[in-house]
């Protein structure tokens, strides 16, 4: 697999965002706990710090795809399911800010929609 400077452009995006978002969950992670829904087993803080990890690690491995473009096809369809495996949270936490004040309510109604895109874009790593 052969890159252009065009292909590194979605790596690079997510790596910043997996990174900056683990690094997030690790240094606040009681945030991170009010939208982890409590019907998952374990505790919300091993969700929230478990989480945390995993964004760290794929966007370790994203870093390490420009060295090892032959990474990208299945760190691509690893961030979609990401990404799909913490929807959840965020239609938790549109529901639990439904009272919020109105620019957090439509930042955290905003966020459940915007992730099928965002699924969609991590695709495009591995592509």
């Amino acid at each position: 697999m052969s890159l252009d400077r065009g292909d590194n452009i979605p790596a690079a995006i997510w790596a910043t965002a997996f990174g900056g978002a683990g690094i997030l969950h690790m240094v606040r992670p009681a945030f991170f706990d009010n939208i982890v829904p409590e019907e998952l087993p374990g505790t919300q803080r091993d969700w929230s710090l478990g989480s945390g990890v995993m964004e760290l690690g794929l966007s370790t491995l994203l870093i390490a795809s420009f060295a090892k473009p032959q990474l990208r096809p299945v760190l691509g369809k690893a961030c979609a399911l990401f990404l799909l495996a913490v929807w959840p949270g965020n239609i938790k936490m549109a529901w639990d800010w439904r009272s919020a004040k109105p620019i957090a309510r439509a930042i955290a109604f905003i966020r459940v929609p915007l992730q099928i895109p965002m699924m969609k874009h991590a695709l495009k790593i591995g592509r």
